[in-house]
């Protein structure tokens, strides 16, 4: 279903964590009271699965998980997925890993991404490969 798939497909892009992000290191998000976040949802599918989903994936897997919805019945390309895409969506640039929690982001050729903890050799080496597109997380503060 090409038409029902959002334009948020980045290909060999680096998204550093944000100039004020207060991580040093990456850290692993945690529950708010007792209550999964996009953060944890963001970790678990870019971190700990690299490479597996894209960021559209990433994105709505997050707001399923936001209001409680089981990912089965609400399929990719289904009317809740239309329906979340019908609106501008913020990217992984606003996400709180890269804001917050000290991981950077890196989409490959096939637009799937990972996540890099920023004291980690691999986000060193892709913060300075010139063959990436390279970009930072939002920042928390308004400069």
């Amino acid at each position: 279903m090409a038409e029902s798939r959002p334009n948020l497909d980045s290909y060999e892009t680096f998204i550093a964590v944000a100039e004020d992000c207060p991580a040093n290191t990456g850290e692993v998000p945690k529950a708010r009271d007792g209550v999964r976040t996009a953060a944890q949802v963001h970790y678990e599918m870019v971190c700990l699965s690299p490479y597996e989903f894209t960021q559209p994936q990433v994105l709505f897997a997050a707001e399923l998980a936001k209001k409680g919805l089981d990912p089965a019945q609400h399929p990719e390309g289904g009317a809740t997925w239309k329906a979340f895409y019908a609106k501008g969506q913020p990217c992984l640039r606003a996400s709180a890993l890269g804001k917050r929690y000290g991981w950077g982001v890196h989409f490959n050729e096939e637009a799937k991404v990972a996540g890099y903890a920023v004291d980690s050799a691999e986000y060193k080496r892709l913060a300075s490969d010139p063959a990436v597109a390279h970009t930072r997380a939002m920042r928390n503060q308004r400069a």
